[in-house]
């Protein structure tokens, strides 16, 4: 099933449980923080037909482990993403600018959380992520307060970024998936694995258009692994199987596929091959 776009959105069933072995061990996030954070990390990401994720799954270490909060071994996720109305944070991933930035509200609905983040490409391709408390009702309505606002604004000036004018930070694409999260063995890096991929144009609301048109992406996973220099071993397994990085960003992919009209060279081959309508 190819992606396709959707003017009306529908309930999205949780299905990541499946794709994950059942006798992996377990491990809280706490204990997965404590060993492997990786806020500064390299990201390999990788788009993998669902069909595929079993065989992946049967080559992981035995030794590695599957987050679980309450019980649940895979976790809701809602992302808001903020830009400019001239789209600074986009055109700057599209072209590409070596100092960019995304900034997003990301809600944990099944741990009733939710974060302000600020996700930094870094010196040598590392990606810094930065990230403070806020409400999940400011994160689900996509509202950014005075504090948050001037929090990013010295999150970027410390990382010598241009930022934003004070007051121009939109929301302008609603994200939402299901993630299951895996800890390489010895804490050796770790990686996501997102399903049930399903995001909403957000650019026109208040405009009195409502909300754009949806994008779901229920055929293939997104497969992110986080590690210093070295590749973890999912990735080397990736390899194995003939899986090599995709060029994709949650954001910056799916609003060029929402919108025809912005720059989308950057993602030519990934667009064709699994968002061609």
């Amino acid at each position: 099933m190819t992606p396709h776009l959707l003017q009306h959105p529908r309930i999205i069933q949780r299905s990541a449980d499946a794709l994950i072995p059942a006798d992996l061990d377990t491990i809280g996030l706490a204990e997965l923080n404590e060993q492997a954070e990786m806020l500064t990390r390299v990201d390999r990401k990788y788009i993998v037909t669902r069909s595929h994720i079993p065989d992946i799954m049967s080559g992981l270490d035995t030794d590695t482990k599957v987050l679980s909060i309450a019980g649940v071994r895979s976790q809701a996720y809602a992302s808001t993403y903020f830009d400019t109305p001239g789209l600074r944070s986009f055109l700057d991933t599209a072209r590409p600018r070596r100092r960019r930035y995304k900034i997003r509200t990301r809600a944990y609905l099944d741990s009733g959380i939710a974060f302000l983040e600020v996700k930094i490409r870094g010196a040598r391709n590392t990606t810094v992520k930065t990230r403070i408390p806020c409400s999940v009702e400011d994160a689900r309505a996509g509202r950014i307060t005075a504090e948050g606002e001037a929090w990013i604004r010295k999150t970027l000036t410390i990382a010598a970024c241009e930022t934003p004018t004070p007051g121009s930070l939109r929301p302008v694409l609603r994200g939402s998936y299901t993630r299951a999260t895996l800890l390489m063995p010895h804490g050796d890096g770790r990686a996501t694995i997102d399903s049930d991929l399903k995001w909403t144009n957000l650019r026109h609301v208040g405009t009195g258009d409502g909300e754009g048109a949806s994008l779901e992406a229920s055929d293939f996973v997104i497969i992110e692994t986080k590690s210093g220099s070295t590749p973890s071993a999912l990735d080397h397994l990736l390899w194995e199987r003939g899986h090599r990085p995709a060029r994709i960003s949650k954001y910056a992919t799916a609003m060029a596929v929402l919108d025809p009209s912005l720059p989308r060279n950057r993602w030519t081959r990934t667009l064709s091959r699994y968002f061609a309508a």
